[in-house]
C-alpha cells in the first residue's frame, strides 16, 4: 500500500430534510456540520481529534448563517480542537464532490494524512439565489450563460438530448419507488448521522409549546406519488418546458462528510478503506 494513496476510511450524512417545510428548516448548518464531523470521528476507530488536519466543506451559498468560513466553525462545534482549519469551497452543486478531491490530492501530494471533506446546505435558512443577487453587468451583456439556473440547464440538457417529458416523469417516479424501498429494507441506516431537533411552536391559542425529536429519514421520497399525478404538474422554469417540481430534485437541507486519510494511516491504524481515490476532473 503506497503511503501516498488517499483513502476513504468513513462517511456518513444526516438525513434529507426538505426545505422550507421540513424538519430541518430551523436547523443552523453548520451546527448539521459539527453533528456529521463527530459522527466521522466515532465510526474512525483509533483516529484522535488533534490528528485531523484540515476540514474541507463544500457549499454552494457560502453567506448568511452559512458564511464567515463555516467549515472552520464546523470543525470547532465537531469537537475538533483550536489546532485543526478549515476551509470552505464553491463549485455549487459539486462543491461537496470538490472537497474529496482537494483532500484526496493534497494527501497525494505528501501534504497530509488526514483531512475530513463534506459538504452542507440549508436551502430554509439561505435560499436559492442567495440572500442578494448582485450579477456584473458586464458578464450578463457579454457571457449571461454564467448566471443560469439549473432548472433552466436542465430544459437545455433535455432539449439537446431530446430527453421527453414522458420519459422525465418515468425516471421521477422510479427514483421514488426505489428510495422507499431502500428505506424498507434498511439499506441507509448505516450511513445516516441522527439530528436532534428542538423547536417552539405558537398554538392557535397563542401558546407556546416546545417539541424535540430524532431526525433520521430522508423526507424527499413519496409514497402517494404516480406518473399520473407528476405528469399533471405544470412546468417550473419555461412555460413550454418539461422541468417540472416533480421530477426536479428537491431542495433539501443537509450535510455529509467523509473521513480521507493516507495509505501510511491506513496501516498505521488498521483501518479498512471503503475507497480508494483515483482521480477527479471538471
Amino acid at each position: 500500500m503506497s503511503k501516498n494513496t488517499a483513502y476513504i476510511v468513513a462517511a456518513t450524512r444526516t438525513a434529507c430534510g426538505k426545505a422550507n417545510k421540513g424538519s430541518l428548516r430551523f436547523t443552523r448548518p453548520d451546527s448539521m456540520g459539527g453533528e456529521v464531523v463527530k459522527d466521522l470521528l466515532n465510526r474512525t476507530k483509533g483516529l484522535e481529534a488533534e490528528q485531523v488536519e484540515d476540514v474541507i466543506m463544500g457549499c454552494a451559498f457560502p453567506e448568511a448563517s452559512q458564511g464567515l468560513n463555516m467549515a472552520r466553525q464546523i470543525a470547532l462545534l465537531g469537537g475538533l480542537p483550536d489546532s485543526v482549519p478549515g476551509v470552505t469551497v464553491n463549485r455549487f452543486c459539486s462543491s461537496g464532490l470538490q472537497t474529496i478531491a482537494m483532500a484526496a490530492e493534497r494527501i497525494m501530494a505528501g501534504g497530509a494524512d488526514v483531512i475530513i471533506a463534506g459538504g452542507v446546505e440549508s436551502m430554509s435558512l439561505v435560499p436559492m439565489g442567495g440572500m442578494s443577487f448582485q450579477p456584473n453587468p458586464d458578464l450578463v451583456d457579454e457571457k449571461p450563460g454564467v448566471y443560469v439556473s439549473m432548472g433552466i440547464t436542465a430544459e437545455n440538457v433535455a432539449k439537446k438530448y431530446d430527453v421527453s417529458r414522458e420519459d422525465q416523469d418515468e425516471f421521477a417516479y422510479q427514483s421514488h419507488k426505489r428510495a422507499i424501498k431502500a428505506w424498507e429494507q434498511g439499506k441507509f441506516e448505516g450511513q445516516i448521522t441522527p439530528i436532534k431537533v428542538h423547536e417552539k411552536k405558537v398554538t392557535a391559542d397563542g401558546e407556546v409549546v416546545e417539541d424535540s425529536f430524532t431526525f433520521k429519514q430522508d423526507e424527499g421520497p413519496r409514497k402517494d406519488t404516480s406518473v399520473e399525478a407528476l405528469s399533471g404538474l405544470r412546468p417550473a422554469f419555461k412555460s413550454d418546458g418539461s422541468v417540472t417540481a416533480g421530477n426536479s430534485s428537491q431542495m433539501n437541507d443537509a450535510a455529509a462528510g467523509v473521513v480521507v486519510v493516507s495509505g501510511e494511516m491506513v496501516e498505521k491504524l488498521g483501518l479498512e478503506p471503503m475507497a480508494r481515490y483515483v482521480g477527479f476532473q471538471v
